[in-house]
């Protein structure tokens, strides 16, 4: 990947297995996801050439990520992300690359199988009709929350998708949910600078949803399907009282437009 000036990524490696096909990329950033991945790569592998599918892997030691496999479903290029940082930092290594590539645009899915990828065709035509930022809700009429725990369900709608909406000055409601789509030109945007290390952890989700906004680009939301297992663990990296905490503070932050170009280090 050919850095540009002023890019802030974490070390990284790269497997390409396959050359550019599409104009959009959908972006999958991975950590120890096991049999979920797989299953996810399956049911999108119809969807693969609409859109090129990227893994960014965070350090997952399960095995699943095998080359063999990969390649089976279509996948064109697996990064590692090899420095510090979490979410955030697999997502500015999908998005640079995603940049290098020249794609015109890049679909955000997460990568435990909660989202069905039946939506990717929506994203690329709200992409192609000039939207910016397009963010998919569970809530929107068409949209489906199965299994989704009533607290996470409750905390989004009376706390953290109206105080997104405050900051950004238009109406979201499904604020936490990973999968959306962004422009070439909200990436590129001098206004917004997506690629510095002060994003990593979940700041870039939340921060992007109020800049595009602010900044005078087109946002969108479109209905999603979203749904938890029925029974069992629930797949979700944001656990306990802490977890929690650092969610809220991280929130707090980006109503605050603290993530903006220019403010200074926290």
């Amino acid at each position: 990947m050919k850095v540009e000036p002023g890019w802030e990524l974490p070390e990284y490696s790269e497997d390409v297995y396959r050359e550019r096909r599409t104009r959009y990329a959908t972006i999958i950033p991975v950590l120890n996801e096991g049999d979920r991945i797989r299953t996810q790569l399956q049911r999108m592998r119809e969807f693969s050439t609409m859109a090129d599918v990227i893994i960014v892997d965070g350090g997952s030691t399960d095995g699943a990520l095998e080359p063999e496999f990969l390649r089976r479903h279509e996948v064109r290029t697996l990064i590692h992300k090899l420095g510090s940082g979490r979410l955030s930092a697999q997502l500015r290594l999908g998005l640079a690359y995603a940049l290098v590539e020249g794609y015109e645009g890049v679909i955000l899915i997460d990568g435990n199988n909660k989202d069905n990828p039946a939506a990717i065709p929506d994203f690329i035509r709200m992409l192609d009709a000039g939207y910016d930022h397009v963010q998919g809700s569970r809530f929107r009429p068409g949209g489906k929350a199965i299994h989704n725990p009533a607290m996470r369900l409750w905390g989004i709608r009376l706390v953290h998708a109206p105080l997104i909406s405050l900051a950004a000055g238009v109406r979201y409601t499904d604020t936490t949910n990973g999968f959306r789509g962004y422009s070439r030109r909200l990436l590129a945007d001098p206004r917004v600078q997506p690629l510095r290390h002060i994003f990593s952890a979940y700041e870039l989700h939340y921060y992007l949803a109020i800049r595009a906004a602010r900044v005078g680009l087109k946002v969108i939301e479109i209905p999603v399907e979203r749904e938890y297992p029925a029974e069992g663990p629930m797949p979700s990296k944001i656990k306990g009282v802490r977890g929690n905490a650092k969610i809220m503070r991280t929130l707090i932050d980006a109503c605050r437009h603290r993530f903006d170009p220019g403010q200074p280090r926290r």
